[in-house]
């Protein structure tokens, strides 16, 4: 019997107090939600990417594997960043064979290339 009222006081101290900190407890107000963990600073924006600051990019976990939000726009940048040196390297690949056809036609008529 002494068990009994001894387990009973304690749960309604127990339920007292949790009741006491949900509802009165703190500044009156509920908790706020927490902000969602956010990718910060992924990549630079004021230079081209390099090689480091893809193998230092880590995503922050969310409750079913990575925010799909922060892959997308990495990846977007990088695509971005990839057409951009194509785009490059397509124009410096036409500039040296115009370049070079320039210098053969030169040659053959005996001419010095210009520069």
């Amino acid at each position: 019997m002494f068990m009994f009222l001894f387990l009973v006081v304690a749960l309604a101290v127990v339920v007292g107090a949790v009741t006491l900190a949900v509802v009165g407890g703190g500044d009156s107000a509920p908790l706020t939600e927490p902000e969602p963990e956010r990718l910060r600073d992924p990549l630079p924006p004021d230079r081209p990417v390099s090689r480091a600051d893809v193998e230092t990019l880590r995503f922050p976990l969310a409750p079913r594997g990575y925010r799909m939000a922060d892959v997308d726009d990495a990846l977007g940048r990088l695509g971005a960043e990839l057409a951009e040196r194509d785009a490059r390297i397509a124009d410096l690949e036409d500039a040296l064979a115009g370049a070079t056809a320039t210098r053969a036609s030169a040659d053959q008529s005996g001419e010095e290339p210009q520069q």
